[in-house]
């Protein structure tokens, strides 16, 4: 049964990328500790040469750091009784007091209802990654406290786990997530060993470039100068894509992070009760439970909930479901009630010029297929 799903899950992926959506993928979907079905399609490089996608490619996960390293991590110390839901961010960080985001909770920045902007060009913006919190915490916030899904929410938040840790993320992330579980393919700032076993993104960051200009930020003075040293026009291939994160040394808890399917695997696992391996499985509540209803999005700790209108998620897993997509074209999907995880990466920034293809509705099919396939194996 596994192998006719495989061929149904092939032939989508195998005709998006024929359509230009992206040039790999590799998914792998799982039941428990079980993976039942998992596969490789396409090239995860293109260009300059052509290096065919396995299981063991390594992928930028952008946005998916944000769950699998800095939820994560909060998630912990909010297990080790370091940190709290209500707690504000000026109670942690007493430079944030006289910040319009001092009275900000954990949970409001873990449901993107803080009021921080959606983005904002940090390497503009800063002069250096210790400059960043500084910014953030000045950055004018919005009059409405709906859901509004934002990269400065869990940079802020990272910093806030830092100064819990005394440890960057990276390193933080590593003592207390990746070396426990065993991840030798999961990491910030990839080593130059492992380039040719990554899959490439953009050819610079010309969507960033664009962004940037359309939203007038490379008028101001001396913006173009550092828009020119941070954003770059080389391929981008063994280093992170997003200019922020890259900005931040590679190291910031909304992007950076890098594994393979089987890490994203084994890291999925850790937020269901049945799994994990690092929380208290009532801990694992915070992850399907809705914070925000009658918001713009159902959201828990750090993820969308399956029952948000227009999710990827599908029609074919429990509304209970969460899940999280990264802008350089990964998602991770996880069923708490039939303990199903749902692992989809590909590199739709690699070889494709602007605009950059929605894959959105592919992830949904990807989804439908998984999940009936699940249905019929067990």
């Amino acid at each position: 049964m596994a192998n006719l799903q495989n061929k149904m899950i092939n032939e989508l992926l195998f005709e998006r990328i024929e359509a230009g959506d992206f040039p790999s993928a590799v998914y792998l979907v799982g039941q428990g500790k079980d993976v039942v079905f998992a596969d490789a399609v396409g090239n995860a490089v293109v260009k300059p040469e052509r290096i065919a996608a396995t299981l063991d490619t390594i992928y930028d996960l952008a946005s998916l750091t944000k769950v699998l390293a800095t939820t994560l991590l909060a998630a912990k110390l909010i297990d080790g009784g370091r940190l709290e839901l209500d707690a504000k961010v000026a109670d942690i960080l007493p430079e944030a007091a006289r910040s319009a985001y001092g009275e900000t909770t954990i949970l409001q920045l873990a449901t993107h209802t803080s009021g921080l902007p959606a983005w904002r060009p940090l390497y503009l913006l800063a002069e250096g990654r210790e400059d960043v919190l500084s910014v953030i915490l000045n950055t004018p916030p919005s009059a409405e406290r709906d859901v509004v899904y934002s990269d400065l929410n869990f940079i802020l938040l990272s910093f806030i786990i830092e100064k819990l840790t005394g440890q960057r993320i990276d390193w933080a992330a590593g003592e207390r997530i990746f070396e426990p579980l065993g991840l030798k393919n999961t990491f910030y700032c990839p080593p130059n060993a492992v380039r040719r076993r990554t899959a490439a993104s953009e050819l610079g960051n010309q969507f960033e470039r664009e962004t940037c200009e359309k939203e007038g930020y490379l008028a101001a003075d001396g913006a173009s100068e550092k828009a020119d040293r941070w954003l770059r026009n080389e391929l981008i291939w063994g280093e992170v894509h997003d200019g922020n994160a890259y900005f931040m040394d590679g190291v910031a808890g909304h992007a950076g992070l890098f594994s393979t399917a089987a890490g994203v695997f084994v890291l999925a696992q850790q937020f269901l009760p049945e799994t994990t391996k690092l929380l208290r499985p009532k801990t694992c509540e915070l992850f399907s439970r809705n914070f925000t209803a009658g918001k713009a999005e159902d959201r828990s700790f750090g993820f969308q909930l399956a029952s948000t209108k227009d999710s990827t998620a599908g029609g074919r897993i429990s509304p209970q479901s969460f899940g999280h997509l990264g802008f350089t074209g990964t998602s991770l999907w996880i069923d708490p009630v039939k303990q199903a995880i749902f692992i989809l990466l590909t590199n739709r920034t690699h070889d494709h010029g602007l605009p950059l293809v929605n894959i959105n509705s592919v992830r949904r099919r990807f989804h439908d297929l998984a999940a009936a396939g699940l249905e019929r194996n067990f």
